[in-house]
This record gives C-alpha cells, sequence and structure tokens, in this order.
C-alpha cells in the first residue's frame, strides 16, 4: 500500500519506494506529492479505535472509518489510547469555516488530562498549531491589534508547564518556533502534517516543506492529542509510527 505525501518525503526508511507525483486538491491545481509504502515496517494507520474522548461530548469528534469529523465543540481534546516517546506522525486536516483553530498536542502526560473539564485544553506538552488563513484577520477586526505573536503556516510551541527551546525564526516572545515558509492552504481545502518527534526533539512539514521546530522539550514523552477548539474540522490519513 501507498500514502501520499504532499512534497514530503519521510525520513529514516530507506526501503521505502518514493514516487512522484501530482495530485489535484480542491481549487483543481495539482498538488507536488510523494508516494511511500506504508507497508514498510512499523507504519499502521489510526482510526477511532486508538482514541478516546477526554473531555468533549459524543460530537465532538465523529469516526468515519478512518476519517473525523470534529465539531469544534466543546473547546477540549481527544487522545490516544497509548503514550508515545519517539514518533513519526503524517496527519491530513482541512477546516470547514473561515478562521479555524485546532491542532495537535504531543506528549501530554496523563496528569494534564485526568478530570479535565469542558471548555479547558491541557496545560502540560507540545502544541502543533492548525490554524486557517483567515485568522489573522479576524484577531484583527475583534481587537484592532496586528496579529504578531501567532502566524497560521504551522507555529509550534509548549503549553503551561512544559518548555521547548524553539528553533528560529522565533515569536517576538521568543516562545513559539516561527515557521521559515508559509506552505498552508484555506479552509477547504486538505492540509498535510508530517511531525516527528525523537528524544525531546520535535519538527513539522507543512505540505512537504519543514518549516518549525524545537528541542529540549519536556515532558518528552506522552499522549498525542487532536484539539477542539471551536470550529468544525476534519482529520484524515492518520499515520503513526513508532520509533525506537
Amino acid at each position: 500500500m501507498t500514502l501520499a505525501i504532499a512534497g514530503c518525503c519521510v525520513l529514516g526508511d530507506p526501503s521505502a519506494s518514493v514516487l512522484h507525483a501530482d495530485e489535484p486538491n480542491e481549487t483543481g491545481s495539482n498538488v507536488s506529492v510523494q508516494v511511500f509504502d506504508t507497508d514498510a515496517p512499523g507504519w499502521r494507520q489510526l482510526d477511532g479505535d486508538d482514541f478516546v474522548r477526554v473531555n468533549g461530548d459524543d460530537q465532538t469528534l465523529v469516526w468515519e472509518g478512518t476519517e473525523a469529523l470534529g465539531s469544534g465543540q466543546p473547546i477540549g481534546v481527544t487522545r490516544t489510547k497509548f503514550e508515545v516517546k519517539n514518533f513519526e506522525l503524517v496527519i491530513q486536516w482541512k477546516h470547514l469555516k473561515p478562521a479555524g483553530n485546532s491542532g495537535v498536542f504531543a506528549w501530554v502526560p496523563m496528569s494534564a488530562l485526568e478530570g479535565l473539564p469542558p471548555n479547558r485544553l491541557p496545560n502540560t506538552g507540545i502544541e502543533v498549531q492548525m490554524l486557517d488563513l483567515d485568522y489573522g484577520r479576524k484577531y484583527t477586526e475583534s481587537t484592532g491589534k496586528p496579529p504578531t505573536w501567532f502566524t497560521s503556516h504551522g507555529d509550534i510551541f509548549a503549553v503551561g508547564k512544559s518548555s521547548m527551546q524553539p528553533f528560529p525564526p522565533l515569536s517576538p516572545d521568543g516562545h513559539r518556533s516561527f515557521p521559515s515558509a508559509e506552505t498552508t492552504h484555506p479552509h477547504g481545502e486538505w492540509n498535510q502534517y508530517y511531525v516527528r518527534g525523537i528524544n525531546g526533539e520535535i519538527r513539522l512539514w507543512v505540505n512537504g516543506v519543514e518549516v518549525s521546530g524545537g528541542r529540549s522539550c519536556s515532558p518528552d514523552e506522552g499522549y498525542l492529542c487532536l484539539e477542539s477548539e471551536g470550529s468544525p474540522i476534519r482529520f484524515r490519513e492518520i499515520w503513526l509510527r513508532e520509533l525506537p
């Protein structure tokens, strides 16, 4: 079996057979993709059986086979049934409305999830953010301020009690790793994240381009969580490989 990865070669697998192809997006334009063999050792596709609701309701994340529809309500997370330390994660996502907000949390400990009430997010872990391109406009309209402290192209940052040494470029306060390229597609179109976490270092590729990351993450082991933050979103093609 093969999986199309938008412009991204999954590293660390010399046995993978990589081909170049073009895959149409919703706009009709072609997106350059690379294809790798998902039968290579260790890769497995995740679905609803691999996740547990933390503080949402039965409509927060509804699975349709290997694709999930998130309502965005209430704010919260859905976690994997298992913890990971070193891993590769591929996930495709699409915001369904302008200015959508979501993300993936890595290395979240159970202590940050137990008893977490609805409309709260974990206070420990590393967030890999998924913001729609209209989020900055909405922020400016509501606050009258320019969106200088975040981007819509794959910020990575430590939340709450966590810590991380972010890779440059940095947000003005030095807390976030800002993306080095702007490759995110707008709402209504699929985006693809490839996230690699090894020994407390995390890196993100957005639609095939490495853009952000950080090292010396604490914690560096825990659950992966899909975020619900107020706007509908779809997830699909969630593939995971745990590494030694």
